[in-house]
């Protein structure tokens, strides 16, 4: 088998014959559908409830905070725990939030709480899984190196990330059409038995020894050594910041449902697939690239892909018509699954296992929590400019970010692994 495995570095049989690995595949793959389905469901009925789409933004901001600022010392946690048991503690946790969002949602629930102040409750719901996503994100990276041998390392990243996508784009469909099928509250119900079997999933798996627990080293000292490592490392910094100003101006798809209801005119299941769209263009990349890797100039392409992701946000929002908004964000997701192959694998290749937890905290206070403030940065300026210039402005400063990032880090435009 050994020998098997080094002829044909990019065969998937290897991954099969570990357990450990298929069961965190399959958890993370129904996990990720109840992260998507909860952020898809949520920003639905926070824009019935308001008619608003800076409601919207509001919730990112609120899951924004926590992932920030407890990034770096979930970091340095998660390398000085057993990362199975941090993950399963984190997926039962979250399975709480999506409890509080059922009640939350029950029909009843309209005469106990008025109108006004039933968004402050979702806000809350939202912050309590920020803190958890803080912690659970960067374990969820950190913890494929204890699953599966370095020789593979590569291939079984590729494979993470394009589970991660798919269930993205299934639950971000998926929690469309079950509204429009059950409405809001049921679909919360079938997302709390997503978040349960994933947990039984992950319990599935051994305890994993703990890989960095230096004796005396004080928290702020272990967190500063994984600070120096990244802003060390030219090429992981450079790709790290390119995507987070990226994710950051070209999160205009936060405005997906006011897009879908007042421009687009589409209803639940229209807006399900506006917001899966960006990730089944990622997910056919990440696919691609599984059978047929990028060989060479991979900073090139980077700067290029990022280039064009910005492009087709300005074509998303100039789009009056289902099917080019629909296309657009579909290439849009094909130019952003090479960044997210090329930024993984500089992540996990050139990481010691001893600083994963840290490292991938920086890479989640950098990247993930970007999502949320340019879910922010896209209600604020849709409030001040208005919906269709919001998502304009966000393709223009992508395309600025790339042509500043091209002249400013030639590093980055010449590397290849």
């Amino acid at each position: 088998m050994p020998s098997t495995i080094e002829q044909r570095p990019h065969s998937l049989a290897p991954l099969l014959y570990h357990s450990d690995f298929r069961f965190f595949i399959i958890a993370r793959f129904f996990y990720t559908m109840s992260l998507r389905m909860v952020a898809t469901v949520v920003a639905y009925q926070l824009f019935q409830i308001t008619r608003s789409s800076f409601s919207i933004g509001i919730s990112g901001l609120s899951e924004f905070v926590p992932v920030f600022v407890l990034a770096l010392y979930a970091g340095y946690l998660i390398d000085r725990s057993d990362k199975r048991t941090l993950l399963l503690k984190g997926i039962l946790s979250y399975g709480i939030c999506v409890a509080g969002l059922v009640i939350l949602t029950m029909p009843h629930m309209a005469h106990v709480v008025s109108r006004s102040v039933l968004p402050l409750f979702f806000y809350g719901i939202i912050f309590c899984t920020g803190v958890i996503r803080a912690f659970a994100g960067p374990t969820s990276s950190a913890i494929i190196a204890q699953l599966v041998p370095r020789n593979i390392l590569h291939l079984a990243s590729a494979i993470s990330s394009t589970s991660f996508l798919i269930a993205s784009i299934m639950g971000h469909a998926s929690a469309g059409l079950f509204i429009g099928w059950f409405g809001v509250h049921t679909t919360f119900v079938v997302i709390f038995c997503y978040v349960l079997l994933a947990a039984f999933l992950v319990a599935r798996i051994p305890k994993k020894p703990v890989m960095h627990n230096p004796v005396g080293v004080r928290a702020w000292d272990s967190v500063k050594e994984g600070l120096r490592f990244v802003f060390r490392n030219k090429i992981m910094l450079g790709a790290i910041s390119l995507d987070l100003f990226a994710v950051l101006f070209g999160g205009a798809v936060a405005l997906i449902p006011e897009i879908a209801d007042r421009i687009l005119k589409v209803g639940p299941q229209g807006f399900g697939l506006l917001n899966a769209a960006i990730d089944i263009g990622s997910a056919v990349t990440l696919l691609f690239n599984t059978f047929f890797p990028l060989r060479r100039r991979q900073g090139t392409i980077l700067l290029f892909a990022v280039f064009g992701f910005g492009l087709c946000i300005i074509v998303f929002g100039l789009s009056s018509l289902f099917w080019s908004a629909f296309f657009a964000l579909i290439i849009a997701g094909m130019l952003d699954g090479i960044s997210v192959v090329i930024r993984g694998t500089i992540l996990q290749l050139t990481t010691p296992d001893e600083m994963r937890g840290r490292v991938s905290s920086v890479n989640s206070m950098f990247i993930n929590s970007s999502n949320e403030l340019g879910q922010f940065e896209s209600g604020f300026t849709s409030r001040m400019l208005g919906t269709v210039p919001a998502v304009l402005f966000g393709g223009i400063m992508t395309i600025v970010v790339v042509v500043i990032t091209w002249w400013r880090a030639p590093g980055l435009r010449k590397f290849e692994y």
